[in-house]
């Protein structure tokens, strides 16, 4: 019914971006002939593949255009290790780690305690419970001190604090950083700052000469001061570490942490409705586009998933889906851990809406098209037959937890 195709963004971005240090390790051997000039050129002739409709397409792996070889894997390219055995100092990050995972503004954040580190300090990861995180050494993370306990489950932040607090009484961090936004940093920042009597910088989008600039006036104004030892920073506040690895070295509390009674007592989380979700917080997107035609079929197989449906643009001005669902640089940037494109070419308005999601599937009949590029994984074939299976899949999955449970 369908082929997988499992392709590497990282690779291939690494690949086309000349200023990257590992560029010309992901070149091709060349074999491709010099120009008078003395520019390497590549050869217009190289034979293409014929997709499924008939049409004839280039090989943009490397393999046809200017070498015989295709590009490595980044997998196996070995970045350039980062270490810091004696650390000056540390950044400490508290990243929010929803779903046990690094976000966008996670990385951000570590981003810009690398810069704040320097050569002499350390980025030291605080993460709160069980993570499912593997990507810790390319995010920039040089110690990673995980505090778990069943105190820290759940909304839990009056424990959190006085863990943070314990970490600032043994590590001494030159600054910490907290992500400013709703998925929990935002408050625990502030009360932390309380705890400790720091005045925090909110809102923080660049730092810069021992200043930062954040936020105020309702969005509308920047405040610059010095910067403080508390940063609560904005998404986007850096670049996301990308050129080197790090060790991850595991570091632990001297000391074990005197719980309190909470004040606070979690009721656990609230079924809510997908549809409800805005398309710049979900976090889970099953989008289609003009390659859908069977949308009946499209909202059972999104309701099955329990995700946020999304639209190309073209679904959108034919009808099929509400402008507000629409992805895209003309519609909404989304920025969602999983984004599912059905029957969607990638049109760069599309790719550039969807830039910072963390892993894109994508279905389609075109192996060749841009968004098959793009994706993370890839399935080949009719979105009709794929979402049929699909659907029966995951109601084998839950009929298979309800066995179990019962």
């Amino acid at each position: 019914m369908s082929d997988i195709i499992r392709r590497d963004p990282r690779a291939e971005w690494i690949a086309r971006n000349r200023l990257h240090p590992l560029h010309a390790a992901m070149q091709p051997a060349q074999t491709s002939w010099m120009g008078p000039n003395g520019i390497i050129r590549k050869n217009p002739h190289g034979v293409g593949f014929i997709g499924p409709n008939g049409i004839k397409r280039i090989d943009r792996s490397g393999a046809q255009q200017g070498g015989a070889v295709k590009r490595t894997a980044a997998a196996e390219v070995q970045l350039p290790l980062h270490q810091v055995l004696q650390p000056a100092f540390y950044i400490a990050v508290v990243p929010d780690m929803v779903g046990g995972r690094l976000s966008s503004h996670d990385r951000d954040l570590l981003g810009l305690a690398h810069s704040l580190a320097g050569i002499d300090g350390a980025v030291m990861a605080v993460v709160f419970g069980e993570h499912k995180e593997t990507a810790f050494a390319t995010a920039g993370v040089d110690r990673l001190l995980l505090l778990q306990a069943n105190e820290f489950e759940g909304y839990s932040p009056e424990q959190r604090v006085q863990g943070l607090r314990a970490v600032d009484n043994q590590f001494s961090p030159r600054h910490w950083l907290l992500p400013d936004s709703r998925s929990g940093g935002a408050e625990l920042g502030r009360r932390f700052a309380a705890n400790i009597g720091e005045r925090p910088a909110t809102r923080v989008w660049q730092v810069k000469d021992g200043q930062c600039t954040g936020r105020a006036g309702a969005g509308q104004q920047d405040l610059t001061r010095s910067l403080p030892r508390l940063i609560l920073a904005a998404a986007e506040c850096a670049e996301p570490v990308s050129d080197t690895r790090h060790e991850v070295l595991p570091v632990e509390l001297s000391t074990s942490l005197l719980m309190r009674q909470p004040r606070i007592e979690d009721l656990g989380a609230v079924a809510v409705d997908p549809a409800a979700i805005p398309m710049a917080e979900a976090e889970f997107i099953f989008s289609g586009g003009n390659g859908v035609k069977d949308w009946v079929l499209f909202h059972q197989t999104a309701a099955a998933l329990g995700a946020t449906e999304g639209a190309s643009r073209v679904a959108v001005d034919d009808g099929f889906m509400s402008r507000d669902r629409q992805v895209g640089a003309s519609g909404t940037w989304v920025t969602a851990r999983v984004y599912v494109a059905v029957g969607i070419s990638g049109a760069i308005q599309h790719l550039q809406g969807i830039g910072a999601c963390d892993k894109v599937v994508a279905i389609n009949l075109d192996p060749g098209c841009d968004m098959i590029k793009r994706a993370d994984l890839s399935v080949i074939g009719e979105s009709a037959e794929i979402l049929k299976a699909l659907i029966d899949a995951v109601e084998a999955y839950r009929n298979e937890a309800k066995r179990d449970a019962a």
